[in-house]
C-alpha cells in the first residue's frame, strides 16, 4: 500500500471514529455543514415524497384517551374509543394520567442535563454491548448503520434500576393500567374478577415483572435537516411504548401511507402498540411505522419507555385470538431472537416482525 493510501485509510478511520462520537461531540467540534455519512439516499428524505411533497408538514391530534374516565363510570365508552385508537392509528395521547408534573419535569430536567455533560462524561458510558443495562450511544444501531441518524441516546433497563425510579414506578403503573384496558378492549380480560381468565392474570403477572427500557433520546439542531433523519421509519419491539416528548415538533408517524406530524400535547404521553403486542394479538392491533425529523434550530429530547414481558420469556398469540377464521399468524418471539436479528442485519422498518410471521 502506498503512503498516500495508507493516509486516506487512516483519516477515513478517525473520521468514522468520530461519527461513533455522536452527534452531540460533532456540534461541540464546530460542525457546520452535514457529513456525508448521515446524508440520506434522496428517496429516504423527509421532504420527499414522490406523489405529495409537501405531506411531511401535514399534523395530526392523535386520538385522546383520557386515563381518568377510564377509571371511572364511563370505562365502556373510553374503552370503544381505545380499540378504535389501536385499530385504526396504532397510537393514541393519554391525558389525565395521575403522573405528578414534578415528577415528569424532573425526568426532562436530568435527561437534557446528561446531554450537557462533557463528553468525557457522557463517553463513559458508550458501549457497543446492547444488552448492557446502561449505554450511550448514537445513532438506531452503530454498528450496523451505512447512514447515521442524527441521533444521539441514553438507554437504561429500568427494571430493576434505581437510577430514574421514580419515573419509571409511576409509568409502570400507568402501563399496566392501559395494557388492563387494552386486553379488556380485546375480549380478553373483564372488569370483575368472575369476568377473568387464569391465562390473562398470568399475563398481567409477567408484564407487571417485565422488562421496562428507557430510551432517552437527543436530537440536536441540524446544520441540513432536509437530508437525514433522527430516527428512520421504524416500529417499536414491546407490548407498548409510552412517550414523553418536549415541545418540540419531531415525531411522525405514517398514516393511510403518508407522513403526519403529531402534534405534541402538553403533559400527555403518546403511546403506541410494539411488535409485541401486535403478536400477541394476532394482528388484529399493529405497530405503526414512525420516524422522527430533526430542527434546524432547536434542540429535541424525548423519553420513551418500552414495556414488554421479562427479556427470558416467550411472546406468543393469545389462543383465545386464534380459531378458523382468525389462524395463527406469528411465530413464538423472545428478546434474545431480536437481539440476534438487529446485531446480524441492518434493522429497517418492521423487517423483524416480518421474519417472524408465518408465511
Amino acid at each position: 500500500m502506498s503512503p498516500p493510501e495508507m493516509a486516506m485509510t487512516n483519516d477515513d478511520a478517525k473520521e468514522t471514529d468520530e461519527f461513533q462520537k455522536g452527534v452531540r461531540h460533532l456540534l461541540e467540534n464546530g460542525v457546520g455543514k452535514l457529513p456525508s455519512k448521515y446524508v440520506l439516499p434522496l428517496s429516504d428524505r423527509p421532504s420527499v415524497d414522490k406523489e405529495q411533497p409537501t405531506v411531511a408538514k401535514s399534523s395530526l391530534k392523535l386520538p385522546i384517551i383520557d386515563f381518568a374516565e377510564l377509571q371511572g363510570p364511563n370505562r365502556s365508552q373510553v374503552l370503544n374509543s381505545l380499540s378504535s385508537a389501536c385499530e385504526e392509528y396504532g397510537f393514541f395521547q393519554v391525558v389525565n394520567h395521575g403522573i405528578p408534573i414534578e415528577v415528569i419535569r424532573s425526568m426532562i430536567d436530568v435527561s437534557a442535563r446528561f446531554f450537557n455533560l462533557p463528553y468525557e462524561e457522557r463517553s463513559k458510558y458508550m458501549s457497543s454491548d446492547m444488552a448492557a443495562p446502561v449505554r450511550y450511544g448514537t445513532s438506531l444501531n452503530q454498528n450496523k448503520d451505512a447512514v447515521f441518524c442524527w441521533r444521539d441516546f441514553l438507554k437504561l433497563v429500568c427494571h430493576p434500576l434505581e437510577s430514574v425510579a421514580t419515573y419509571a414506578k409511576e409509568t409502570k403503573y400507568l402501563f399496566l393500567r392501559i395494557m388492563e384496558a387494552i386486553l379488556e378492549s380485546l375480549g380478553l380480560w373483564g372488569a370483575t374478577k368472575d369476568d377473568r381468565t387464569p391465562e390473562n392474570d398470568e399475563t398481567l403477572k409477567q408484564l407487571d415483572g417485565g422488562s421496562q427500557l428507557m430510551v432517552v433520546n437527543c436530537f440536536p439542531p441540524c446544520p441540513e435537516p432536509d437530508l437525514t433523519l433522527g430516527m428512520p421509519p421504524h416500529s417499536d419491539y414491546g407490548f407498548l411504548t409510552l412517550l414523553l416528548q418536549d415541545d418540540v415538533e419531531g415525531l411522525q408517524i405514517q398514516y393511510k401511507g403518508e407522513w403526519i406530524t403529531v402534534e405534541p400535547m402538553h403533559n400527555s404521553f403518546v403511546v403506541n402498540i410494539g411488535d409485541h403486542l401486535e403478536i400477541f394479538s394476532n394482528g388484529r392491533y399493529k405497530s405503526v411505522l414512525h420516524r422522527v425529523f430533526v430542527n434546524p434550530a432547536k434542540l429535541r429530547l424525548s423519553v420513551a419507555l418500552l414495556h414488554s414481558l421479562p427479556f427470558d420469556y416467550m411472546v406468543r398469540p393469545s389462543p383465545k385470538l386464534i380459531d378458523d377464521a382468525n389462524p395463527r399468524r406469528y411465530k413464538d418471539t423472545d428478546f434474545a431472537t431480536f437481539l440476534h436479528y438487529i446485531s446480524t442485519c441492518e434493522p429497517k422498518k418492521k423487517n423483524f416482525l416480518e421474519s417472524r410471521k408465518f408465511t
